[in-house]
């Protein structure tokens, strides 16, 4: 499949006429205010000649010629008196003038009927929090005026707040967190659910600013990002959060859209990324952005999909995706050789450096480590006496950003507690996806959300937090499973550009592949994989476990044995049966 070429990195067309069609409005508005006289006395002549034409056709015609004379004897009286022209040239332009000035009625100063009853039912349900008894001039009253308390207000179209500033007493606590919370939810009731709100607490002047958010973009499909190796897009958020846009092509038309970009690599302070959410919030979409991501700028994956949903069935045997598994056995073998790869790269890279020698080809690499629910095999391996595959990331987690090893966790919400202590203590960047609570969302991600969450999102909305940084609104891009033929028709053929082509087996097996080179998005999906326009399936072989490998040592890298190759095994639940072997892509390339 050939490859698209990369956008520019420079300012799009789009970007350039919206900075010419500003600097034109510019330039427009300071001409308008220093011709703005001649402007006047224009409209003002040309009203006058407007009001002769109309008085003219009113006169009667048996009329018209006692006017034309008296006209005429003015003007002959005017031109024989001294300075006379100059006279009634100056009563002309103050006659035009004043005919010419802008009659707009001025906007009515204050709110509207409905305004006006809205911002005194606010203010009164605001006097039991910012009033005390002890206080001789209240600014909060019982039948005050909010006249003082509210000196900016914003409405729009439906008569609700768009923008507040509210002033508050000195001694109000606005220290702590409970009486904030207080206040912002009382400020979300009355202002209208259903929509995102930012508070700005300004302690030093005592107010209060309500901003009213609009509704991040959900049309953005997934593309090549315009990014440098080791950086990652999570998603997009408001503009005014981050100092950094990205081109972006949303059918013929191409915009810049500020990302919430996550760097990865031995410079990475956040190296490990955990994303949680509850069922269908989108956190698999945002595995599979990060998976191919990941893969254009030459990345080896090792996908583990714990729901057995075959979620990335689209990704199995492409280059660079060494395995995907969605067994206990094939995800304790996968996950054994992650551990067993991460700690040969440490050894290769400490010898390198020890003999003052770059590292190793191999090493530099990245390696990327998905996990889809894997606290859905802790109660597989329990009752079959086995290790909880959670146990084998303690090496790639600990040593994986000398190693250039990235590991990603999607976990449910309500399963968060099963995750491994090393998981939890070493995803310092962190991503909650759907509905939460603050609460929740403070203790998840480290601090509390600067907006106000809602009960209903769509997919892939969410907040997202790097390490200590600032907590920011996330809306992950439509990455669905390109098999899926509930999902969006173009977001599905947006994501089959972006695979790369299929490997060829080890044993010189070959797959074949349908006409154009990927599967049609409509087809079935109970076909077979490897006939025209079927659906790839994994394989139904169950290996064996590696057991007692040593880290390699500095060198060229051997490739796996048969026995020691992770193969891809059905999904949960079913019986496994003996079929014909398959080959499978090495893990290891030489």
């Amino acid at each position: 499949m050939a490859r698209r070429p990369l956008p520019r990195i420079l300012s799009n067309g789009g970007a350039q006429l919206a900075r010419s069609r500003e600097l034109a409005r510019t330039a427009a508005d300071s001409a308008a205010d220093v011709l703005q006289p001649l402007i006047t006395i224009a409209r003002g002549l040309g009203r006058l000649a407007s009001a002769a034409r109309r008085r003219w056709a009113e006169t009667p015609k048996d009329r018209r010629g006692a006017l034309l004379f008296l006209v005429a004897s003015v003007l002959l009286i005017v031109a024989l008196m001294p300075y006379g022209p100059l006279l009634a040239a100056i009563a002309l332009m103050a006659a035009a003038a004043w005919q010419g000035r802008d009659r707009t009625p001025p906007a009515p100063e204050g709110p509207d009927d409905s305004g006006a009853q809205r911002l005194a039912s606010l203010y009164e349900a605001l006097v039991p929090y910012f009033s005390l008894a002890e206080d001789p001039e209240p600014l909060y009253a019982h039948g005050g005026s909010w006249e003082k308390a509210f000196p900016a207000y914003e409405f729009d179209a439906d008569g609700r707040f768009a923008h507040l500033v509210i002033r508050y007493p000195a001694y109000f606590t606005d220290g702590e967190a409970a009486a904030r919370a207080r206040i912002e939810h009382l400020l979300t009731a009355k202002a209208g659910r259903g929509r995102e709100y930012r508070f700005d607490w300004d302690e030093e002047a005592n107010h209060l600013t309500l901003t009213v958010l609009a509704p991040l973009p959900t049309d953005i499909a997934a593309q090549r990002f315009v990014t440098a190796p080791g950086e990652t897009v999570l998603g997009f958020t408001d503009p005014t959060e981050v100092q950094r846009t990205l081109p972006l092509t949303h059918g013929e038309e191409r915009r810049d859209v500020p990302p919430v970009v996550w760097r990865t690599g031995p410079r990475s302070t956040e190296p490990h990324l955990l994303a949680l959410g509850q069922p269908g919030s989108g956190t698999s979409t945002l595995l599979r952005s990060v998976a191919l991501q990941a893969l254009q700028h030459g990345g080896d994956l090792v996908i583990v999909d714990g729901g057995g949903t075959g979620e990335y069935a689209c990704l199995t045997g492409r280059d660079g995706v060494l395995a995907v598994e969605c067994g206990l056995t094939g995800a304790l073998a996968g996950l054994e050789w992650a551990a067993q790869e991460t700690e040969r790269r440490l050894i290769a890279v400490n010898r390198a450096r020890q003999e003052g020698r770059p590292p190793p080809d191999d090493t530099r690499r990245p390696l990327w480590i998905l996990l889809d629910r894997p606290g859905a095999f802790a109660h597989l391996a329990s009752a079959d006496g086995r290790r909880d595959p959670q146990s084998l990331l303690q090496v790639p987690l600990r040593h994986g950003r000398a190693a250039r090893v990235t590991v990603v966790v999607a976990e449910q919400l309500d399963a968060y507690d099963t995750l491994s202590d090393a998981v939890r203590q070493h995803t310092r960047a962190r991503v909650v996806l759907g509905p939460a609570d603050a609460g929740l969302l403070a203790s998840v991600l480290g601090a509390p959300p600067p907006t106000t969450p809602v009960a209903r999102t769509v997919p892939g909305r969410g907040y997202a937090r790097l390490g200590a940084g600032p907590v920011h609104r996330l809306q992950v891009p439509a990455t669905p499973d390109p098999y899926d033929d509930a999902a969006d028709r173009a977001h599905r053929e947006a994501v089959l550009e972006l695979l790369p082509p299929r490997t060829t087996p080890a044993d010189g097996e070959h797959v074949p592949e349908v006409p154009g080179g990927e599967q049609d998005p409509t087809a079935p999906a109970d076909q077979d994989p490897r006939e025209p326009g079927a659906r790839p399936a994994p394989d139904d072989t169950v290996p064996e476990p590696a057991t007692g490998a040593e880290p390699a040592p500095a060198g060229p890298v051997p490739v796996l044995t048969e026995a020691e190759r992770p193969r891809t095994v059905p999904t949960l639940g079913k019986p496994e049966e003996p079929k014909r072997k398959k080959s499978v892509p090495t893990l290891i390339k030489p």
